[in-house]
């Protein structure tokens, strides 16, 4: 590699991670559903769907950045995505109604969010062919660093200006990095991703949604995005109403599960560069089934609610590390963005699953147990896609 094109893998690398932080600002979205809900008068409920109608976008957004890539370039769409993703959380604080509301918060900030996330995150894989995992480690790191630093950087403007204020400094603050960021990435060479890929070819979507394994590998990721999303968004209720603690010990739950998503992004996916991608994605499904058991069957108390929460984070947080690697593993590099993007709409649907379960049959239980069963599927599904033959190469091989 010459020095130029080695310089510019850094610079993207650092351009991505400054690009993550920012749009994983929309994870402390929940901050501000009290004070929505005063201000348009409406249910809490109500208002806390936009997160919902957000998650939905995104994965939408991140299905389609693949193509827009293709047509007006990586940088632009990633600075557009800064400048929309600004513009939409500037909007949320002047809605006056739900509506409003819903398609500034939920589907343009979603959107916006998704097609940056993904696009700066696929590219970023490609410039570390040799080093997926840890590139998508560092940039799906910053990503939850984002949602913890905007945590108590938003409490502090809510606290200090006020709601519709923090809004507008919010949008400010995560434009100035997903823009500053973006403007330090460089696209990766297209030679660079077909030649140093693990898998022996490239396969376009429409090849690739031909193959029995790309919806086992849909399966998978919609599974614990269900089971991971649908927890980490009523862990303190679990707590308070179902385990009975208070609700100060309840709120702690944020903290587990904030450090357990980050650790299992860290661990994860920085061993899924020495160990088969499709087995690391195995022991995350175990360790999901195994948090989702002690939920249903231990005795929970504190401690044990908060080893079964923390299983399920670091699950989830493995799992959406390793798996761009992983496509790119059994279906090349060259089309990851599009290839990962539409397994990727398993995000959204999945949290939307989880709520409507839990809506449909009344409650956490129902959903729980659905998740157990999904991730026991989904488990036998991941050993059935193990390499035939044991080999100490750092990715799998497919047959």
């Amino acid at each position: 590699m010459t020095a130029l094109s080695n310089s510019k893998r850094y610079f993207t690398l650092v351009g991505t991670i400054l690009c993550q932080f920012g749009l994983g600002s929309v994870y402390t979205w929940s901050l501000f559903n009290e004070g929505l809900s005063a201000k348009l008068s409406q249910p809490l409920t109500q208002v806390a769907f936009t997160f919902g109608l957000l998650s939905l976008a995104l994965a939408v957004g991140s299905s389609l950045s693949g193509k827009l890539q293709e047509k007006f370039g990586l940088r632009s769409v990633a600075i557009t995505a800064g400048l929309a993703l600004g513009l939409g959380l500037y909007l949320t604080s002047t809605a006056s109604n739900l509506t409003l509301l819903y398609i500034y918060g939920g589907i343009l900030v979603g959107a916006a969010d998704g097609a940056g996330y993904l696009l700066t995150l696929s590219n970023c894989v490609k410039w570390f062919p040799e080093r997926k995992g840890l590139a998508s480690a560092f940039s799906i790191g910053a990503y939850g660093l984002g949602s913890l630093g905007f945590k108590y950087l938003n409490l502090e403007l809510i606290n200090r200006f006020g709601m519709e204020s923090a809004f507008g400094l919010w949008a400010i603050a995560a434009l100035v990095l997903v823009v500053g960021g973006a403007l330090l990435i460089s696209e990766a060479p297209q030679a660079r991703a077909q030649t140093a890929g693990a898998c022996a070819r490239d396969y376009t979507l429409a090849e690739a949604v031909g193959q029995p394994r790309y919806w086992l590998l849909a399966l998978m990721f919609l599974t614990v995005c269900m089971s991971g999303l649908y927890l980490i968004g009523v862990a303190k209720d679990v707590g308070e109403r179902y385990v009975g603690l208070s609700t100060s010990v309840a709120a702690d739950t944020v903290a587990i599960i904030a450090a357990a998503n980050l650790l299992g992004r860290l661990v994860l996916g920085i061993l899924s560069d020495k160990i088969a991608r499709i087995h690391i994605i195995s022991i995350a499904l175990a360790c999901a089934l195994t948090g989702m058991a002690v939920l249903l069957f231990v005795p929970l108390n504190g401690y044990s609610f908060f080893f079964a929460v923390a299983c399920v984070a670091f699950s989830f947080g493995g799992t959406i590390t390793v798996y761009p690697g992983l496509v790119s593993d059994f279906f090349g590099l060259t089309n990851l963005a599009r290839n990962y993007g539409l397994i990727y709409l398993g995000f959204g649907i999945g949290s939307v699953i989880g709520s409507i379960v839990s809506f449909a049959l009344g409650g956490f239980l129902p959903t729980f147990y659905s998740s157990l069963l999904l991730l026991f599927a989904s488990l036998l599904c991941s050993i059935s896609l193990w390499p035939s033959r044991s080999h100490h190469a750092k990715t799998a091989t497919v047959h």
